[in-house]
C-alpha cells in the first residue's frame, strides 16, 4: 500500500500546529549556546533544558516502537539517540540515519525592535528567535515525518536519529560518542540531514557539497603596555597595521580571493553546470541577479553573475574576521598606542580541501618572517573538512523529484552549501556507499547565526511531507522484490 500524500499532509498541518509550534516556542526560549560560547554550559543547565524538552516530547509521540536514550560522557555534551524499527512493507530495508542537533549559537548584537534570540515571535508563516531554523526544527520535523508515514499507509526502514549539542563547536564533542556507539551506529544506507539551507522556498532543494572550515586565532604583540601615541606614533609599529600585514599574506584586499595554494581547488565540471542552470532557472522565475543577503547602501558582492556568486559561496575559499580584542569600543578609546591586536579568523575551505593541512599552511604563511619582529602567536581552535556528494543513485533522484512535487508542486534543485556540517564528513568517508539527502530550512533572509533569524513554518510543514515521502520512498526501493 503506498504512502496516502494528502493524509500524511493533513496530519502534519495539524501536527505542526497543534504541537511543534508550541514545543519550538519554548525551545527558542532557552540560551543553550555551543559549548564554544559557553564554557561552563554544564553548570549554567540551559542544554539540558533543551534536551529535556525536546526528549520529552518525543517520547509523546504516536509511533510504533520508538525508544528514546540520552546518551552523556563525562565533560561532553549529550547526544539523543532515537531508535524506531522497520514498519511497514520494509522488514528488510536497510537502516536510515537521520540527523541534527540542538546547540544554538550566540545570541548577536543587531535584532530589530521587538525582536530578540530568546523570546520567539510569530509574525506570519516566520517564527523569530535564535535556533529555530538552525536547528532545533529537526528533531520535531523527523519525528513528524515518521508519524505521517506510520499513520498514512507507508512504509520505513529501520531508523537511528541522532540529534547532537556540539555542532555548533564543530561537533566536538560528537566522536567520543561514535566511539562509544561501536557498532550500534550500524551502517546507514541513507543519510537525512535537516541542518542545510534553501535558495528558495519554492521546492526542495538538496545540498550537493558543504565547505569545511577553519578557525584561527591571530595574535601580534608590539609592546608590553600601551603608551602615549603622540610620544611613540611614528617610532612603535602599529599592532593593527602589521595584522593587517599578515592577513594580505591570506587575501587579496581588492579581490577578495585567497592566495593560498592548499586553500583552492579546481571546481568540477558538473557542479558548474549544476549552478549554470540554478541560476537560469531562479533570475528567470524572481528576476534577480545576485544571491540574497541584506546588503547595505551600494554595497556589490563579489561575482558578477547569480552562477558565479552560487560557486563563490560554496567551491571557494573565504575569509572573515568574525572576532577581535585589543581594540575598545570607540566611545571608550583614548589616544594610546596599543600593545596589542587580537583576530579570530574564520576561513571556509572548499569541499574535497583537507581543512588540517589547510590550517597548517595559514599558520605557516601568518608567522613566517613577522613585519618589525613583532610577536606574532597563531593558534589553530579548529580545522573541520567539507563533504562533497556520491553521486545520486537512479531510485534516489526518482525519490527527491517525486518528493518535491508532493511537498511543493515543483522539481528539486540541488545546490552547493557554504556552510560546514562536521558529521557529514565523518559519515561519508566512514560509510562511502551510502546515498545523502542534506537539505533544510535555511531560505532567503532566515539568517542562522546573525540578528532576526527566523523559520519560516509554511515551508518546514512542507519540507516535513517531503521528508516522509523519501522515507516511504527508501523503504520500497529496497524491499526485497524491488
Amino acid at each position: 500500500m503506498p504512502l496516502d500524500l494528502t493524509a500524511a499532509a493533513a496530519l502534519l498541518d495539524g501536527v505542526w500546529t497543534r504541537d511543534i509550534e508550541p514545543t519550538l516556542a519554548d525551545y527558542i526560549r532557552i540560551p543553550n549556546v555551543s559549548p564554544a560560547f559557553d564554557a561552563d554550559w554544564s553548570t549554567h543547565g540551559h542544554m539540558d533544558r533543551a534536551v529535556t524538552l525536546l526528549a520529552d516530547w518525543a517520547r509523546d509521540r504516536p509511533i510504533a516502537g520508538l525508544t528514546v536514550t540520552r546518551r552523556d560522557l563525562p565533560g561532553r555534551t549529550p547526544v539523543l539517540e532515537l531508535r524506531v524499527p522497520a514498519f511497514g512493507d520494509a522488514a528488510d530495508a536497510p537502516e536510515v540515519l537521520c540527523y541534527g542537533h540542538l546547540d544554538k549559537q550566540p545570541p548577536m548584537d543587531g535584532w530589530r525592535d521587538g525582536l530578540g534570540p530568546w523570546e520567539p515571535v510569530r509574525e506570519g508563516d516566520r517564527l523569530y528567535g535564535r535556533g529555530g531554523a538552525d536547528d532545533g526544527y529537526a528533531l520535531f520535523a523527523t519525528l513528524a515525518a515518521v508519524e505521517a508515514v506510520q499513520a498514512s499507509g507507508g512504509s520505513h526502514g529501520p531508523l537511528l536519529v541522532l540529534i547532537e549539542a556540539s555542532e555548533e563547536s564543530g561537533s566536538s564533542d560528537l566522536p567520543a560518542h561514535l566511539e562509544a556507539m561501536g557498532d550500534a551506529l550500524g551502517r546507514p544506507a541513507l543519510v537525512v540531514c535537516l541542518d542545510s539551507g534553501a535558495i528558495d522556498y519554492e521546492r526542495l532543494w538538496v545540498t550537493t557539497s558543504l565547505r569545511g572550515i577553519v578557525i584561527v586565532h591571530l595574535r601580534v604583540d608590539v609592546l608590553t603596555e600601551g603608551v602615549h601615541s603622540g610620544s611613540a606614533g611614528g617610532v612603535v609599529p602599529s599592532s593593527f597595521r602589521i595584522a593587517r600585514q599578515l592577513l594580505d599574506r591570506l587575501e587579496d584586499a581588492a579581490t577578495g580571493d585567497l592566495r593560498i595554494d592548499a586553500l583552492r581547488v579546481d571546481i568540477p565540471d558538473e557542479r558548474v553546470t549544476q549552478a549554470e542552470a540554478t541560476a537560469a532557472e531562479i533570475a528567470t522565475g524572481t528576476g534577480t541577479s545576485d544571491v540574497a543577503f541584506p546588503y547595505a547602501g551600494g554595497t556589490r558582492p563579489h561575482g558578477t553573475t547569480l552562477a558565479e556568486q552560487l560557486l563563490r559561496r560554496s567551491w571557494h575559499p573565504s575569509l572573515e574576521v568574525v572576532g577581535a580584542d585589543g581594540l575598545p569600543a570607540t566611545a571608550d578609546a583614548g589616544n594610546v598606542l596599543r600593545p596589542t591586536t587580537a583576530l579570530l579568523l574564520s576561513l571556509r575551505v572548499p569541499p574535497t580541501v583537507d581543512a588540517h593541512d589547510a590550517a597548517d599552511a595559514v599558520a605557516a604563511a601568518l608567522t613566517a618572517d613577522p613585519p618589525h619582529g613583532a610577536a606574532v602567536t597563531v593558534t589553530v581552535r579548529g580545522a573541520e573538512s567539507g563533504w562533497a556528494a556520491p553521486p545520486t543513485a537512479p531510485w534516489l533522484d526518482a525519490a527527491l523529484a517525486a518528493a518535491s512535487e508532493a511537498a511543493y508542486g515543483r522539481s528539486a534543485r540541488a545546490m552547493g552549501e557554504g556552510g560546514t556540517i562536521p558529521f557529514m564528513g565523518m559519515l561519508g568517508r566512514r560509510f562511502p556507499d551510502a546515498q545523502f539527502v542534506i537539505t533544510g530550512v535555511l531560505g532567503p533572509g532566515s539568517n542562522a547565526h546573525g540578528p532576526n533569524e527566523f523559520i519560516d513554518l509554511a515551508y518546514a510543514r512542507r519540507l516535513t511531507l517531503a521528508v516522509a515521502s523519501l522515507l516511504d520512498a527508501s523503504a520500497r526501493h529496497n524491499r526485497p522484490s524491488a
